[in-house]
């Protein structure tokens, strides 16, 4: 089944019960990860928002969860590779164990800016959680990257938080474009 978001045409790639299923696993593995610590998630809006919330509910130990707002789309197709850093977060994190919490990781810009500018704050460890993956798009390897949902192709795709010109994050699925 076709959807329509702004003037681009989707199909179906995956189903809102898979995704519910891999992140109730991915929350499971989290749980038991850091059983031994308290550790501080930091969503990326505004993209991660309905996987944060999906996954935390997933999660067993007691943690802090803050957000913070990055961009490089602006309502295109194809990442910008420039990154609009629009919130940051107040957390104090030194010494802490972070998990960074991602819709998706395309060109891994974003990921990596982020990730340079949290270890500046000297965590005890930092780790990144990816609801998608596109690993034929990366141009710089992630070392941190531990947690992944699905690989996908290289394709653009929007629902379940992910947008095209801010619309479409509603969806339960998440759709690829139609080419």
């Amino acid at each position: 089944m076709k959807t329509k978001i702004a003037d681009l045409e989707f199909t179906p790639l995956i189903k809102a019960k898979d995704i519910e299923e891999r992140t109730k696993a991915m929350g499971l593995q989290l749980s038991e990860d850091y059983k031994d610590s308290i550790p501080v998630f930091v969503g990326v809006l505004n993209g991660s928002f309905l996987f944060i919330a999906d996954l935390i509910k997933q999660i067993d130990i007691p943690c802090e969860i803050t957000f913070t707002k990055l961009a490089s789309y602006y309502g295109g197709t194809k990442s910008s590779l420039k990154i609009r850093d629009d919130i940051d977060f107040t957390v104090d994190i030194k010494g802490r164990d972070v998990v960074v919490i991602e819709d998706i990781v395309d060109t891994g810009n974003t990921a990596h800016y982020l990730l340079e500018k949290l270890k500046l704050k000297q965590p005890a460890s930092i780790k990144l959680c990816s609801l998608l993956l596109k690993p034929s798009a990366l141009l710089k390897k992630i070392d941190e990257l531990k947690y992944v949902g699905f690989e996908i192709e290289n394709e653009f795709v929007v629902g379940y938080g992910l947008d095209y010109k801010e619309m479409g994050r509603n969806l339960k699925d998440i759709y690829k474009r139609v080419k």
